[in-house]
């Protein structure tokens, strides 16, 4: 076991209580280990699951949190074993900070489903080596295991490359995993964080991309972020003439529903990925699924396909559409947030602690 020596104060803002709200307090990043890397934080994206954390909506939140797991920076020091980064490089870091990196999905680059206990997540986790808890990217730098820091290509702006790290990789993987690309159709429902770049991402893979949602203001920015059609699934004839259309829906919507109508849209062997919904189900009647439709879930992607999903996005100039606060304004970014008042990503400014709460 490797020790820890120089520990570094670190100013962030985190919730000490389900009801305290996410304010400023202090806490400790460990020193480096042979293996570790120092990152002064730049950028944060916020994501639903930081407020649902902050408050323990899932009942899984120990205090204090500190949340935050779509974090960019600069690498300012290195531990003496460190291969992979250097003192000045542009880098980033998703959802999680540590695997076993042994089990037989970690050797298949799928770290995100370790089988050794699971992967450590980036905040509300625990240090695999020392058993501390991991405080996450609301916070002016990180220490992390070299392996799990990705680099920021040089064209990516800092601000717009942060919410590639969850709402970029959480939808890159599944279009990757199903091997879309021209020719295939793809349906993304739901234009939110995550819908925002399912569009996005799809059609800069080549595919024919359709929105579905029941909001019809919701037409004019699915063309705008480069959808080729848009679905109102409010219209039931509409709805009906394009049953056996789509080879996948990419489903982001985040609260429970029906996935029956969804799948309905399906060709045979079409598939239904669900990545915005964390809660039962409703009944499904499952004579849908004789016509051979897959339903099925997908979380973020591993290291290497997170990497290659900077790399596309830099190469084909995938943004997400981004608004910059202020560290002090998160509260009223939570609030905005859940009134889906945000086209389409919060990022915060880590400059911004500098001048206290």
């Amino acid at each position: 076991m490797t020790t820890a020596t120089n520990e570094y104060p670190t100013r962030a803002y985190g919730a000490t209580a389900p009801d305290s709200g996410v304010g400023p307090m202090q806490i400790t990043r460990r020193g480096l280990r042979h293996d570790d890397v120092l990152i002064e934080i730049s950028h944060c994206g916020i994501c639903h699951s930081d407020l649902h954390s902050a408050r323990n909506d899932w009942g899984r939140s120990t205090y204090p949190i500190v949340p935050g797991h779509e974090i960019v920076g600069t690498v300012a020091a290195t531990g003496e074993g460190v291969t992979r980064h250097k003192i000045g490089d542009r880098v980033a870091i998703g959802c999680m900070v540590d695997s076993c990196m042994e089990c037989d999905h970690c050797a298949s680059d799928l770290e995100q489903y370790c089988l050794d206990g699971g992967m450590t997540g980036t905040y509300n986790g625990n240090d695999r080596r020392d058993g501390s808890p991991t405080f996450g990217g609301y916070s002016e730098r990180i220490v992390a295991r070299e392996e799990f820091v990705l680099k920021v290509p040089d064209s990516l702006p800092m601000a717009e490359a942060a919410p590639l790290l969850c709402a970029g990789i959480t939808t890159y993987s599944p279009l990757r995993t199903w091997k879309v690309g021209p020719g295939s159709k793809v349906a993304v429902a739901g234009l939110g964080g995550l819908g925002h770049m399912g569009v996005k991402l799809a059609a800069a893979m080549g595919a024919e991309v359709t929105v579905l949602s029941r909001s019809e203001s919701k037409r004019a920015d699915a063309e705008k972020l480069g959808a080729h059609a848009f679905l109102n699934t409010a219209d039931k004839a509409a709805m009906k003439a394009a049953r056996g259309t789509f080879d996948m829906v990419l489903n982001t919507i985040p609260v429970r529903h029906d996935v029956t109508p969804y799948l309905h849209l399906l060709r045979i062997d079409g598939v239904q990925v669900l990545v915005g919904m964390i809660d039962m189900m409703p009944e499904l009647h499952t004579g849908v699924l004789l016509g051979r439709k897959v339903l099925t879930g997908s979380g973020i992607g591993g290291l290497a396909e997170t990497q290659e999903m900077l790399d596309f996005c830099a190469a084909k100039g995938v943004l997400p559409d981004i608004e910059v606060i202020a560290m002090q304004d998160i509260q009223t970014a939570y609030d905005r947030m859940e009134a889906s008042d945000v086209k389409y990503r919060f990022v915060i400014d880590m400059e911004s602690l500098q001048k206290g709460p």
